[in-house]
């Protein structure tokens, strides 16, 4: 399964990359949000790129997120992996 990727120009790129089971998005995702949504999000923070987002090291998870296994110190690449 691939993954679709959005990306917005702002002042900082805001970035997500999004899998049939839930998406890694940079920090202009609040995971409380999908909290309320029920939704499984992992966040990562300084990221410019894709590239970047899948070697940075996720800073929060969604509660669905974390029942999927997927923690805080975890990278957005075996996020992805998840995510799929």
């Amino acid at each position: 399964m691939s993954i679709e990727t959005l990306r917005f120009e702002l002042k900082r790129p805001l970035l997500l990359m999004k899998g049939t089971k839930g998406f890694l998005a940079c920090g202009y995702i609040n995971p409380e949000t999908c909290n309320k949504t029920e939704e499984a999000c992992a966040i990562v923070s300084g990221v410019n790129d894709f590239e970047d987002m899948k070697k940075a090291s996720i800073v929060a998870v969604s509660k669905a997120a974390e029942a999927m296994g997927i923690k805080v110190g975890d990278t957005g690449e075996s996020a992805l992996a998840r995510f799929r």
